[in-house]
C-alpha cells in the first residue's frame, strides 16, 4: 500500500496524486483493528462475516450527483391522522458500493440509499417519524439521529446486522439542522466509509422563502491510512467549482451546512464576495452573528443566509488551504435578475 501523505500529495500536484490514490484505494489489505477503551465497546458482532445479504431496493448507479444532493428533500410517505397529526415514513438502506470521489478515483463506499452523503431527511417539529432501517451491508450498521428521542431509537446499542431491520420511531423535536450516521465501532471506520447525512426538522412557522442548499462537509482517506486524501462538499471533490452553483442577484439563499468531516479536527466554510447571517444549529430563528467564514467540529452544522447583490462568479471554500487544494473547493455563478415583460 502507498505511503503518500497528504503533504506528498500536494508537492507532486493533483494529476499525481490521483494516479497514486486510485492505485492505494484498490489495495485489498486488511487493516488491524484496535482495542476499544473499557466501557466504549458496543455490545455487536463487529467481527461479522457472513455472505451480504440479497439487495431488494437500490437506487441507480448514477445517483451520486453532488448538485441532486443540494436540493434533494427525503419528506417520506406522509399520512395523517384523525386529530391532524403527521406522519412520516422512510426507508433507510445501507449497502456497500464504489463510487467515485475524484476524478477517476473510486472508493469502496458504505452507503446509506446508495450516495454518499445518504439522503437528506426533512421534517416539521412535532412530526411523528419511523425510520425503517434494512442492512444490505457486509458489516453491522445503525442509525444514530442527532436530537431527542427515545434511549432504544439512539443507534447505539441496537446494532443491526447485516440483513437485518429495526425501525426507528420519534417525535421530531426541537427544530433546527441536524444529522444522523452509524454508531457502530470502530465508529470513524463506520462514519469516514460514508454513513451519513443530514436531518432537518422544519419550525411550525416556515423560515423565509429562499433558495435552499444542502452542504454536507466530507473527506475521503483513499489510501487507509488514517488521513484524508480528498475533502469535499456532497461527496465530489472539487465537483462544485467544475460545475458552479447558478443564483440571481437579488435571490435568498439559505444553506443548511453539516461537517461530518472525520480524521481532521475542524473544518469550515468562507463566502467570497458577500457574508452570511449565521445560525447556529438552526435551533434559533434569532441570528448568532454575520461574518463571512465559520468554523465547524465534526457532528456541528449551521444555517447561513445571504443574497448577492453583484453578478459574477464567486467562490466558497474551506479556509484551510490544504483543504482547498485537494478539493474543497466551489463556485457561485451569479447572474443578472431575471428580466420581467
Amino acid at each position: 500500500m502507498s505511503g503518500l501523505s497528504r503533504r506528498q500529495f500536494l508537492r507532486w500536484g493533483l494529476p499525481a496524486g490521483l494516479g497514486l490514490a486510485g492505485a492505494a484505494a484498490a489495495a485489498t489489505g486488511k487493516e488491524a483493528a484496535a482495542p476499544m477503551p473499557p466501557g466504549m465497546a458496543h455490545p455487536n458482532p463487529t467481527q461479522y462475516t457472513g455472505a451480504r445479504p440479497v439487495p431488494t431496493e437500490r437506487q441507480a448507479p448514477d445517483a451520486m450527483d453532488p448538485m441532486q444532493i443540494l436540493t434533494a428533500f427525503d419528506y417520506g410517505k406522509v399520512t395523517r391522522s384523525s386529530n391532524g397529526g403527521v406522519q412520516r415514513e422512510y426507508t433507510v438502506t445501507a449497502f456497500d458500493l464504489e463510487i467515485e470521489v475524484a476524478k477517476g478515483v473510486k472508493f469502496p463506499a458504505w452507503t446509506f440509499n446508495g450516495t454518499v452523503p445518504g439522503p437528506t431527511i426533512r421534517c416539521t417539529e412535532g412530526d411523528r417519524l419511523i425510520i425503517h432501517f434494512r442492512n444490505e451491508g457486509a458489516h453491522p450498521h445503525s442509525i444514530h439521529l442527532h436530537g431527542i428521542h427515545p434511549a432504544n431509537m439512539d443507534g447505539v446499542f441496537e446494532i443491526v446486522p447485516p440483513g437485518g431491520r429495526y425501525d426507528y420511531e420519534l417525535t421530531a423535536d426541537p427544530f433546527g439542522l441536524f444529522l444522523y450516521h452509524c454508531h457502530v465501532m470502530p465508529l470513524k471506520k463506520h462514519i469516514h466509509k460514508g454513513l451519513y447525512g443530514a436531518f432537518i426538522v422544519d419550525p411550525k412557522t416556515p423560515r423565509p422563502p429562499a433558495k435552499e442548499l444542502v452542504m454536507v462537509m466530507n473527506g475521503f482517506d483513499t489510501d487507509l491510512d488514517g488521513k484524508n486524501e480528498f475533502y469535499a462538499v456532497n461527496g465530489i471533490a472539487n465537483y462544485f467549482a467544475d460545475h458552479p452553483i447558478p443564483l440571481q442577484v437579488g435571490e435568498p439563499v439559505r444553506v443548511y451546512l453539516v461537517n461530518i468531516l472525520e480524521f481532521d479536527l475542524i473544518n469550515s466554510f468562507h463566502l467570497h464576495g458577500n457574508v452570511f447571517t449565521l445560525f447556529r444549529t438552526g435551533t434559533s430563528l434569532t441570528s448568532s452573528e454575520i461574518t463571512d467564514t465559520v468554523m465547524l467540529c465534526q457532528g456541528e452544522r449551521c444555517v447561513l443566509e445571504f443574497t448577492y447583490h453583484h453578478p459574477g462568479r464567486f467562490m466558497f471554500h474551506a479556509h484551510q488551504s490544504e483543504f482547498a487544494e485537494l478539493g474543497w473547493m466551489g463556485m457561485f455563478d451569479v447572474r443578472p435578475p431575471a428580466r420581467t415583460a
